[in-house]
């Protein structure tokens, strides 16, 4: 192949990858960044893109000016030139792989060293997963079951779970974290955008697996403490309609249970607004069926429902206030 051959093909495959790329990078593939994280991990993305881009139209370019350049004529039976090789072609196409690799290698390395770097101040809040819920837990003995972060503030998420594999995925923050029984992993993240956005379990986890969903809301410095002083106030209300709905609200229980009181339509567990009515079919009074289906959930299953669904550990995890506030609350709510 002659020289001005040569680089005509490499400057149609390079004009062809630089066009190629720019539609790529002016479409909206991801979600909108709502992070610093994700900032760092779209660049690498579209970097590796990128180069994938150029490098399929470099070959394509030259697969298509070969067989257009090179095609034998129909009549022509004879057998093709017999080629060795091009030392040149292949010492090129070994060299130019391998800065690639490397760079892909060396701005991956980067964004990791970066995205794993934690902030003196950063927030940490636990975070533990169970069939079929989240439960958040802040510094100060919160727990709610809805993610609040405040904007442009670090955030170290500590994964717990409780029972099987699940997964810890915001997209807008781009960051997948398996969440393995018996171990604590850990991300960081960063807000840069004020929202709303949803926490989904990205790992098969069960029946209820689809409905394991939860929010991350990123609010303003000023307003996240003024959440998070208004909660802790509610949880430890004397009122215990106030605290049993705080407590209901925080740990997840609208998940998988219906209960019109508190706007939610979960559809895993029992419906509570009949709770009265299932009290009744078990022949137990409706406040001691009530405190043993949290504290024992396989004590009474309902028909239709599978045993092994609901956490075993709310009777650990809430206080005897705490308890009877919701015992309460699920009893006044109910229809």
């Amino acid at each position: 192949m002659r020289r001005g051959s040569i680089a005509s093909l490499l400057g149609i495959g390079v004009v062809s990858g630089g066009i190629a790329a720019a539609v790529a990078l002016a479409l909206p593939w991801l979600p909108v960044s709502a992070s610093k994280e994700a900032g760092r991990i779209d660049f690498e993305f579209w970097f590796v893109v990128t180069i994938c881009i150029v490098i399929f139209a470099v070959v394509a370019a030259a697969i298509l000016y070969s067989v257009f350049r090179f095609r034998a004529n129909p009549d022509d039976d004879s057998d093709g030139p017999p080629i060795h090789g091009n030392t040149k072609l292949e010492i090129a196409w070994t060299i130019i792989p391998t800065i690639l690799v490397t760079a892909i290698g060396i701005t991956s390395a980067i964004v990791l060293s970066r995205d794993d770097a934690l902030a003196k101040n950063a927030l940490r809040v636990d975070v533990v997963a169970q069939q079929f819920t989240w439960t958040f837990k802040y510094p100060s003995g919160l727990t709610s079951a809805t993610l609040m972060l405040p904007n442009g503030r670090e955030t170290q998420l500590r994964f717990q779970s409780k029972d099987v594999i699940h997964a810890f995925f915001v997209p807008e923050f781009r960051e997948n974290e398996d969440i393995v029984p018996g171990l604590t992993t850990t991300i960081n993240v960063t807000p840069t955008r004020l929202g709303t956005y949803p926490v989904i379990c990205n790992e098969l986890c069960g029946l209820g697996h689809s409905t394991m969903r939860s929010t991350a809301v990123v609010m303003a410095p000023a307003a996240f403490a003024k959440w998070l002083k208004s909660q802790s106030k509610a949880v430890t209300s004397t009122n215990t309609g106030t605290a049993g709905a705080a407590i209901f609200k925080n740990n997840g229980c609208g998940a998988c249970h219906t209960l019109t009181a508190a706007g939610t339509t979960g559809k895993v567990g029992p419906d509570l607004d009949k709770l009265a009515a299932e009290a009744k079919q078990a022949g137990q009074p409706v406040q001691s069926f009530a405190r043993t289906s949290i504290v024992d959930p396989n004590a009474y299953i309902q028909p239709g429902y599978p045993k092994n669904v609901m956490p075993q550990t709310f009777g650990k995890a809430l206080s005897k206030q705490q308890l009877d506030a919701l015992v309460s609350y699920l009893i006044n709510s109910g229809k």
